[in-house]
C-alpha cells in the first residue's frame, strides 16, 4: 500500500506543479486538463483550463494534484504535506525555495531537539509544508 498526498488548488495547479516539481527536483510526469477529458463527460466550457489531475515523481515519492473548480474548493487546514530529508543542507534548499512568497512561516526552520533542521510554512499557493531531516529516532 502506498499512501500519497492529493493537493487542491483554486485554479492554481499547473502553475504549482511547475513550481514544486522545480523546488523539489522532481518531474511532472502527468497532468491532464479538463479540455482533454471526451466532449461528451459533461464537463462546464468554464472549467476547460483547470487540472482535472496532476503527478509529480521527486525520487520514489509522488505528489498529486488537482484543481478544485469553483464551489468545491476548500482552504487546506489540519494537515501539512511533509518532506523528509537526509541533511540539514537540503532542508534548507528546500525551506529556501519552498517559502519564497510563503503566505505564513508556522516555525522557521532551525535545530530543534528532535532535527537538525525542521520547518514549517504555508507556501504561496496556499498548501501547508513541514520539512524535516531524518534522525535514527525520526523518519
Amino acid at each position: 500500500m502506498h499512501i500519497e498526498t492529493h493537493l487542491n488548488f483554486d485554479g492554481t495547479c499547473e502553475e504549482a506543479f511547475t513550481f514544486y516539481a522545480e523546488a523539489l527536483g522532481g518531474e511532472i510526469v502527468f497532468m491532464l486538463k479538463h479540455k482533454d477529458a471526451p466532449a461528451d463527460a459533461g464537463l462546464s466550457p468554464e472549467w476547460e483550463n483547470l487540472v482535472m489531475h496532476a503527478c509529480i515523481k521527486v525520487g520514489n515519492a509522488t505528489l498529486l494534484g488537482a484543481d478544485a473548480p469553483g464551489a468545491y474548493y476548500q482552504t487546506p487546514q489540519g494537515f501539512a504535506a511533509s518532506i523528509q530529508v537526509e541533511t540539514p543542507e537540503e532542508a534548507q534548499t528546500i525551506w529556501d525555495r519552498l517559502s519564497e512568497g510563503a503566505r505564513f512561516i508556522t516555525m522557521p526552520i532551525a535545530e530543534t531537539f528532535w532535527s537538525p533542521k525542521f520547518g514549517m510554512l504555508t507556501d504561496r499557493f496556499g498548501t501547508p509544508w513541514m520539512i524535516n531531516t531524518v534522525t535514527p529516532n525520526c523518519g
